[in-house]
């Protein structure tokens, strides 16, 4: 077997494998033998089958496996002896395509390979990390928020008209061609107006209601309404108003932090006061973490795949199409073709990607089972009564499982170069983090 470069520019390379018939016939005659103890054939005793009778029936397909076998070894053997790591699947051709049994067969193998990439000391990088504590008029403020919710808000009886906000204590009674139908009818029925809780129209139907009041609500279910046999009909609501309510603010104190689960006030402004923080910290990671990653784009230089570049270009010329396109749903669209702005973004994102791999691969970066598990987990939270499906879904696709484990590794290496970089901590006010977050989402 014969292997000769042919090109060699920049990461290109290209090679000419030429792979003898004498080789082939070799490998044909190997596998006969393997195969012929085995073999039972009209007029013979198995495993008697004359190796001419066997090459005749047999030989071509086995020639069409060697031959595969001898070019994948051929590669293997030259990735391994150079080092190269393509960035893509080789391209791979046969250059004498009059080739006929008891030829050579002649190769062409070309490919784009990674690039080699300098150790960079992480202890230049130099980085301002920006803390931020949560201070008291920021607890109250989170306090306030939890007193407004629905889950502490309580209401009392008024006697002015009900207006948005306020809750309607009803009977009511719905007939569609003046016949009730099922689930259409309750009692003491509290509903929050404004909570679009019932199908639209009921609500704004109720506004200026007070107790003691009998009215008909006029409204049309939608056209997607669950129940079929309702869907986009036209319902009379015959209401009789019990009750308006006002809701009531409850007072910051041990009885609105029980309805939170805590022990006391005291014990929810801690509890307030950690996930603040627990916020903060993570706004201040994700502008460090551009920080760090726009210090490692100006620091590091090394040939890019033009290849994996086209391809990341593609992808952000067609995603941003799609998002300024939503209607268009599938790929029935012009040609879409990339702009320098998006050469270049796609050129940063191939960069530290490559970077951030080999960062991860040197120090022996390591997705844990457990911390994937737990990862699946969190993903599978978000179907609840389907877990069991997606925990299926998940063990078949293998591509899905690189997708989430993919940025679980690139924070760990993020956190590995933090942990050795000049990082400096700053105080700041929580306007001034905020104004850092709007800054980051702008570019």
């Amino acid at each position: 077997m014969k292997v000769t470069e042919t090109l060699n520019e920049g990461l290109k390379r290209e090679y000419a494998i030429t792979v003898t018939a004498a080789e082939l016939d070799a490998k044909v005659e190997e596998k006969l033998k393997e195969a012929q103890p085995s073999v039972e054939m009209k007029g013979f005793r198995k495993g008697k089958v004359p190796m001419a009778l066997l090459r005749k029936q047999f030989g071509q397909r086995l020639m069409g496996e060697s031959m595969q076998e001898a070019i994948d070894g051929a590669l293997s053997s030259h990735l391994e002896e150079t080092g190269d790591r393509p960035a893509a699947q080789p391209e791979m051709k046969m250059t004498n395509e009059d080739w006929k049994e008891g030829d050579d067969v002649e190769i062409s193998v070309s490919y784009e390979k990674l690039p080699e990439i300098e150790d960079v000391d992480f202890s230049k990088v130099k980085l301002e990390r920006l803390i931020v504590k949560a201070d008291e008029a920021s607890v109250k403020e989170a306090l306030e928020n939890l007193a407004e919710s629905p889950q502490a808000v309580t209401y009392e009886a008024k006697k002015t008209q009900a207006k948005d906000g306020d809750q309607v204590v009803l009977d009511f009674v719905g007939k569609i061609d003046g016949e009730p139908f099922d689930g259409g009818a309750a009692e003491d029925y509290p509903l929050v107006l404004g909570s679009n809780s019932f199908i639209p129209g009921f609500e704004d139907g109720l506004l200026k209601v007070k107790a003691g009041d009998e009215k008909d609500v006029e409204v049309t279910f939608p056209e997607d309404y669950q129940a079929e046999n309702l869907a986009g009909k036209k319902a009379v609501f015959s209401c009789t108003i019990k009750e308006v309510r006002g809701p009531k603010k409850p007072k910051l104190d041990d009885d609105l932090a029980k309805k939170f689960g805590a022990e006391d006030l005291e014990a929810l402004k801690g509890q307030i006061t950690e996930r603040l923080e627990a916020e903060y910290s993570g706004a201040s990671r994700a502008i460090a973490k551009r920080g760090l990653l726009d210090a490692l784009d100006k620091k590091v230089k090394f040939d890019l795949p033009a290849l994996l570049v086209e391809a990341e270009a593609n992808q952000i010329a067609h995603q941003l199409w799609h998002e300024e396109n939503p209607e268009v749903e599938g790929h029935d669209h012009p040609e879409i073709k990339p702009t320098d702005e998006h050469i270049k973004l796609a050129e940063r994102r191939v960069k530290l990607g490559l970077l951030l791999a080999d960062i991860g691969q040197k120090a022996e970066v390591k997705v844990t089972d457990q911390e994937m598990t737990q990862a699946i987990m969190n993903q599978a939270r978000q179907y609840p009564g389907q877990e069991r499906q997606f925990f299926e879904f998940v063990q078949q696709n293998a591509q899905f499982r690189q997708q989430l484990q993919a940025p679980m590794f690139e924070d760990k290496v993020v956190d590995h170069i933090l942990a050795q970089a000049a990082v400096t901590d700053k105080e700041v006010s929580k306007e001034d983090l905020e104004k850092a977050v709007e800054k980051l989402e702008e570019e």
